[in-house]
């Protein structure tokens, strides 16, 4: 036997066992990727929940049992802020239903029209009563999306009527009739949807709800105008942000991809802006228009299309100025309904030190509960054994849950004892 064959011999048992070595090696990395990745390792557990001790507080959270017991998401995926996020964002949801429902034009007074999807209930409410939900969707969506079909087939079988706002723009057949488009907290619209229903069904009582931008719209334009109020049970807002101005800093930041995500939604609001282009800038100068044109094209963040595109449909002299108008943490306190405030600790959209203002809200006030779920991401609240989600999530059955207990509230309750009428109400019937 030669010197090399005798040290081929030598080496090559070795070999093998090396390579084995740098196979779990690897494999151990890919899981342990995998396991940080999707958060695996991270516990379930039932929402953070700050809120008053108040008579009408304890009976919502025995009455809601999604607000107390443990929300669980799927196994293998649903611990991850991202892919609950990017499940919403591409699918909406699983199996959606399509209900059925007549569309509404509303003119405004500047020239625009609004519209809204009206959807009338699958049965009688639980209490009997004529019960309206008014819905204001995310950022560019409308009644058409999958997670607002969702949502309304569910409340329609419990007995709601639900009015869906179209954010103005977001559909894609219908043309804007004004130079103007939906902006961050413009309630116009939904005003204009809301004193619609009120005028329509004249004995029926408002649940309003919000998701994301929605959220902001809904509890701006609640606490805008005292009268707002009148004929409403109770607000949720779903994943808002509460200050855009507030927001604008962190939107720029690269932690939870934060800035991708402002990418994203800004080639969204791109798209739909272009769609428009001839209602929005057609009675500028050419110079004009493609000034505008050329800062769209080149935009890579939301800021950027809302100082150049979109404080200016109302005026307003600059970004800082748009963003404090049109937020509802300057409006929020005046609401004095029962409002629930939901978000997730990993939605990747909103940044944490954002949840101070619901935090301190319903420290401070009797009529607030903040709930905040471990996960969930933005919208997603997706509910599931291990791999597949179920078509309603829990985002759907806590809404519902909480408006039914609500209406159970003041239907089982006396006058002075109504989740709207304060506790000096009260002292005066007595009196």
């Amino acid at each position: 036997m030669s010197t090399h064959e005798a040290d081929v011999n030598t080496i090559s048992p070795e070999m093998p066992a090396m390579f084995d070595g740098m196979k779990l090696a690897a494999v151990a990395t890919v899981l342990y990727i995998i396991v940080r990745c999707l958060n695996l390792k991270s516990p379930t557990a039932p929402p953070d929940l700050i809120y008053q001790d108040t008579p009408l507080n304890r009976f919502l959270l025995k009455s809601c049992p999604q607000l107390t017991k443990e929300y669980i998401p799927p196994l293998l995926w649903g611990k991850s802020g991202h892919l609950q996020t990017a499940l919403y964002g591409k699918l909406g949801r699983v199996s959606s239903p399509h209900p059925s429902g007549i569309r509404k034009y509303l003119p405004m007074q500047d020239g625009a029209t609004a519209t809204f999807d009206l959807f009338e209930p699958l049965g009688d409410h639980r209490t009997g009563d004529d019960i309206t939900m008014v819905i204001c969707p995310g950022i560019g969506n409308h009644s058409e999306k999958h997670y607002i079909r969702t949502f309304v087939d569910y409340a329609q079988k419990d007995g709601y009527r639900c009015a869906v706002l179209n954010h103005l723009g977001a559909l894609p057949n219908i043309e804007l009739t004004s130079p103007r488009m939906f902006t961050y907290g413009c309630t116009w619209e939904f005003a204009a949807m809301v004193g619609y229903i009120k005028r329509a069904y004249p004995n029926t009582q408002l649940i309003v709800v919000g998701f994301s931008l929605g959220g902001n719209i809904v509890c701006k334009f609640l606490g805008e105008n005292r009268t707002n109020q009148e004929r409403v049970l109770c607000c949720v807002s779903v994943c808002q942000g509460y200050s855009a101005l507030r927001a604008q800093e962190t939107f720029l930041q690269w932690d939870q991809f934060r800035r991708f995500y402002n990418f994203l939604m800004a080639d969204n609001m791109k798209k739909i802006i272009l769609s428009h282009r001839h209602s929005l800038f057609g009675g500028n100068s050419i110079k004009m228009i493609d000034a505008d044109l050329s800062r769209l094209y080149t935009a890579t963040s939301l800021m950027q299309i809302d100082d150049n595109i979109m404080r200016k449909f109302h005026g307003h002299r600059s970004l800082k100025e748009y963003y404090e108008k049109e937020s509802c943490v300057h409006y929020i306190h005046n609401v004095n309904v029962p409002l629930l405030l939901v978000n997730s600790a990993d939605d990747p959209l909103v940044h944490d030190t954002l949840l101070n203002i619901p935090r301190t809200l319903a420290a401070k006030k009797p009529n607030v509960i903040f709930a905040l779920t471990l996960h969930g991401g933005h919208l997603g609240f997706f509910e599931g054994a291990v791999l597949f989600p179920q078509p309603l999530t829990w985002m759907d059955k806590v809404i519902v849950g909480y408006a039914n207990a609500i209406c159970q509230w003041e239907k089982q309750k006396p006058p002075c004892q109504s989740s709207h009428l304060s506790e000096g109400s009260c002292l005066e019937e007595k009196a």
